[in-house]
C-alpha cells in the first residue's frame, strides 16, 4: 500500500513536470495554465495534499502570485462521513456515550471538509453547541503521505541539486510539523480560550468559548454563534463601523496580544445580530514576541512616513532581507515600492502588499522569511481583503496613523519592566558571586606565564574556516589522487601489463579506470552539493 501511494504522488509529480514543459514547447493546450494543473492535482491525491497546497499558499515569498491564488482556491470541502463514525470518535475521545454527553445530537453534518466535519447539538444544561470532529485515520494518513513526500523530494534533489537551494526538505518538515498541530483539537481549544480572555471586555467582539471537559485530540466542542457573513449585502449599511472595529483589533493582536488570526478568510468571520464581529476556526494563528512587534511598528511607521532608509533598517531587523547586501540597491528598491504607493489613492494602500514585494527582494540572498512572518502577510492580505468587502472606501492608512500609535503605545505600556529589573538584579549579583573566583584563575596564569597575558581571539565571520581549509585540501588531495590513477590505468593500457579481460583489455587497467571514475564522481557531488566550484 505504501508502496502504490508513493507511485502516485510520483505519478502526480511527473504529470504535472511533464505537462509543463509540453506546454511551453506548445504540445498541450495552454489551458488550464500550471497553477490551476497544480491545484487539480493536489485535490485528486487528496486530503494531506489539500492540506499542504493551502499551507504552500502562505509562501508568498517564494510562489508567484498566480501559484498563491490557486492553491488558495483549493477545495477543502468533500463528502461527510457517516454519522455512526462521528459518534464513535466522539465516545472514544471524550469518554463517555453520546447519550451522557449531550441531549440532543443532529446525526447530519452541518459542515464537512477534509480534516473534520462539524454536528449541532444541545447540552445537558440547554446551551447550543457545535461539534467538531476529525476523520478516523487521518494523522496516519498524513503522516504516511508526508514521508513519502519527503523521500521523493531528496530523490528529486540528487537528481536536480540546484533545488537545494529552495531547502524543500526544510520547508516540508516545517509543513509536516504545523499540519501535526493543526489537527490536534487540543491545541485550537488553547488558542481559542487565550482569545475569549483577550476580548473578554470588547463589545465589538465575539469568541465563542470552548465547552470546558468536551475536548480532546480528535474532538472539540464549542458555543454556537450564528450571525452573517461579512460578505452578505445586508452587512453593508453597517460596514464603515465593522471595517473600523475590524482593524482595532487586528492591531491589537499584532501589536498587544502577540497572537493573531491567521486565516480571516469571508468563511471565517460573521456578524452576529447584534453587531459584533464573531471569529471562528482558530487552527492558525500567528505568534509574534515583544521584539518582534517592536520591528514590525517600525517597519509600518517607516512605510507610512515613506522613508526608504528606516525601511531598509526595518527589514533587516525583521529578517526579511539579510546577507550580503548593496544598501544603495536596496534602498533604491525600497523607494520604488514606496513611490508606487505614493500615487495611489489612501483607500487602496496596502502594507500587506509592500511587506510582499520587500520580501522578494531577499529572495536574491536566499533569505527565507520566518513562519510567523509569513503566517502575518497572509493574515494582512486577507485582512485587508475584508476591510474592502466591509468597506470599500475604507481609509487604512489613516487607521494606521491614528489607531496604530494607540496599539503601539499600549503595547510599551504593558511591558513587564519589574521583572525586567529582577533579571538585571539576579544577572548582577550571579556575576558578583562568580568574580572573585575568576579573579583568581586570572592571577595564577599570570604567575604560572611568567607576567604574560594570553589572549584568545574569535572571530564570528572565520567560525567555519577550518572547516572550508579542511575540506578544500580533502578534494585538492583526492583529485591528485585520481589524475594519478588516470595516468597509471593510461601506461598499463599502453604497455599491456598483467592479466586481461573482454579480450585485450588490461584488468589492472580497468581497475585503476573504474577507481578513478568512482573519485571523480564523488568529486563532482561534493562540488554539486557545496553549489562552488
Amino acid at each position: 500500500m505504501a508502496l502504490l501511494r508513493v507511485l502516485r504522488i510520483a505519478f502526480e509529480i511527473l504529470r504535472f513536470v511533464l505537462g509543463n514543459a509540453l506546454q511551453r514547447i506548445h504540445l498541450l493546450p495552454s489551458k488550464p495554465p500550471p497553477p490551476e494543473r497544480l491545484r487539480l492535482g493536489l485535490e485528486r491525491l487528496g486530503t494531506t495534499f489539500i492540506k499542504l497546497g493551502q499551507a504552500l499558499s502562505i509562501r508568498r515569498d517564494m510562489l508567484s502570485d498566480d501559484y498563491v491564488l490557486a492553491l488558495q482556491s483549493l477545495q477543502d470541502r468533500v463528502s461527510p462521513f457517516p454519522a455512526r463514525e462521528a459518534i464513535q470518535e466522539i465516545e472514544i475521545g471524550l469518554g463517555r456515550p453520546i447519550a451522557e454527553l449531550f441531549a440532543e445530537f443532529d446525526e447530519t453534518p452541518l459542515a464537512a471538509a477534509s480534516v473534520a466535519q462539524v454536528h449541532t447539538a444541545r447540552l445537558h444544561d440547554r446551551r447550543e453547541v457545535i461539534v467538531k470532529v476529525r476523520r478516523a485515520g487521518l494523522k496516519a494518513q498524513i503522516d504516511r503521505d508526508m514521508r513519502a513526500l519527503c523521500w521523493l523530494a531528496r530523490v528529486v534533489i540528487m537528481l536536480v541539486p540546484r533545488l537545494r537551494h529552495y531547502q524543500p526538505l526544510r520547508i516540508l518538515n516545517e509543513i509536516r510539523g504545523n499540519l501535526a498541530r493543526e489537527i490536534d483539537f487540543r491545541r485550537e481549544a488553547q488558542n481559542i480560550k487565550r482569545f475569549v480572555t483577550a476580548f473578554a471586555g470588547w463589545p465589538t467582539l465575539m469568541i465563542p468559548d470552548v465547552i470546558d471537559g468536551f475536548v480532546c485530540e480528535t474532538v472539540i466542542v464549542q458555543e454556537r454563534s450564528d450571525g452573517l457573513r461579512i460578505d452578505d449585502p445586508a452587512v453593508r449599511p453597517d460596514g464603515a463601523r465593522l471595517a473600523r472595529n475590524f482593524v482595532e483589533a487586528y492591531l491589537h493582536q499584532i501589536f498587544v496580544l502577540g497572537a493573531f488570526h491567521g486565516d480571516p478568510h469571508p468563511g471565517n468571520l460573521f456578524i452576529t445580530k447584534d453587531g459584533r464581529i464573531c471569529f471562528h476556526d482558530f487552527g492558525l494563528i500567528g505568534i509574534l514576541d515583544r521584539a518582534t512587534r517592536r520591528k514590525l511598528a517600525a517597519f509600518t511607521s517607516a512605510f507610512i512616513r515613506q522613508d526608504a532608509d528606516w525601511l531598509l533598517d526595518a527589514a533587516i531587523d525583521l529578517g526579511v532581507l539579510g546577507g550580503e547586501m548593496d544598501r544603495g540597491e536596496f534602498r533604491c528598491g525600497l523607494a520604488e515600492i514606496l513611490a508606487d504607493h505614493v500615487g495611489l489613492p489612501l483607500k487602496d494602500w496596502s502594507l500587506a502588499e509592500a511587506f510582499l514585494r520587500v520580501t522578494r527582494l531577499g529572495q536574491a540572498q536566499n533569505v527565507f522569511v520566518p513562519l510567523d512572518l509569513l503566517i502575518l502577510m497572509r493574515a494582512m492580505f486577507l485582512a485587508e481583503n475584508a476591510v474592502r468587502v466591509l468597506d470599500p472606501d475604507f481609509q487604512l492608512l489613516e487607521t494606521l496613523q491614528s489607531k496604530g500609535a494607540e496599539a503601539l503605545k499600549a503595547a510599551m505600556e504593558q511591558a513587564d519592566w519589574r521583572g525586567t529589573l529582577d533579571r538585571l538584579k539576579f544577572d548582577a549579583l550571579t556575576a558578583a558571586q562568580d568574580l572573585p573566583p575568576l579573579a583568581r584563575v586570572f592571577a595564577r596564569q599570570l604567575l604560572q606565564e611568567g607576567g604574560g597575558l594570553g589572549l584568545s581571539l574569535n572571530v564570528r565571520e572565520l567560525k567555519g574556516l577550518n572547516e572550508h581549509i579542511d575540506r578544500g585540501s580533502n578534494r585538492l588531495a583526492l583529485s591528485l589522487v585520481t589524475l594519478g590513477l588516470y595516468i597509471a590505468g593510461s601506461l598499463l593500457m599502453q604497455h599491456s601489463i598483467g592479466p586481461r579481460i573482454f579480450g585485450d583489455f588490461p584488468l589492472l587497467a580497468a581497475f585503476a579506470y573504474a577507481l578513478a571514475l568512482w573519485f571523480t564522481s564523488r568529486i563532482a557531488r561534493g562540488i554539486a552539493r557545496s553549489g562552488r566550484l
